[in-house]
């Protein structure tokens, strides 16, 4: 099973992206998705390489955003894919199955093509504004969710789906009740004074109705 809770790491340097990682692995979070954008081959790696030796001693899934042959290269956990990034089908064929391969959606066509073509988990978004990202998709809210969970469960179609895109904590408990599986963020971690505290809350949150 995978971890609800996902942080997309932010900075821009090497050392800014190293320290927001650190500490969200510090204070619990153990799936983190590197995305290093607009930066050269050689920093991504040097980071990609760092991330990689601290995920592992912390035990946390390693996911490489959108680099697919970076992920390879350094044996990263697997590859998150946006939309217009590399086709699914054509990263596993590199990848094998033993990679985790996540794909961007905003609608529920993108979903039926992402596990068409071999998709792990569905990152569904964007749930509202947020300025991480550029070039957003239409904006879901908290409708756009619940219609297409609820197309997908008449179709029976069963994959992990991580809402992502400005999520704050109150957004947690009426998202989960949209039938979705976690939550992917990156500036809720990065800007809290109290990392541990709010992953304890929204992992609370994600967890509380699993009979274990």
């Amino acid at each position: 099973m995978y971890n609800k809770l996902q942080y997309i790491s932010q900075g821009n340097t090497i050392e800014k992206q190293l320290y927001n990682i650190q500490q969200a692995l510090d204070a619990g979070c153990d799936w983190i998705q590197m995305r290093f954008k607009n930066q050269s081959a050689k920093d991504t790696f040097a980071l990609a390489e760092a991330v990689k030796f601290l995920c592992e001693e912390y035990l946390a899934n390693f996911i490489v955003n959108d680099d697919l042959h970076l992920a390879e290269l350094i044996s990263a956990d697997g590859v998150h894919l946006g939309l217009t990034d590399m086709k699914i089908e054509e990263a596993r064929t590199i990848l094998g199955n033993t990679k985790i391969i996540g794909g961007t959606a905003n609608t529920f066509e993108d979903i039926q093509n992402h596990i068409k073509n071999g998709a792990d988990y569905i990152g569904l978004g964007p749930f509202r504004f947020t300025d991480t990202k550029g070039k957003l998709s239409p904006i879901l809210g908290l409708s756009g969710y619940f219609e297409i969970l609820q197309k997908m469960k008449k179709n029976n179609i069963t994959i992990p789906v991580f809402a992502i895109g400005g999520i704050t904590v109150k957004d947690v408990n009426p998202l989960m009740e949209t039938g979705i599986y976690g939550i992917a963020v990156s500036g809720l971690i990065t800007e809290s004074d109290e990392k541990e505290k709010l992953i304890q809350q929204l992992n609370e949150k994600l967890y509380a109705n699993i009979i274990v």
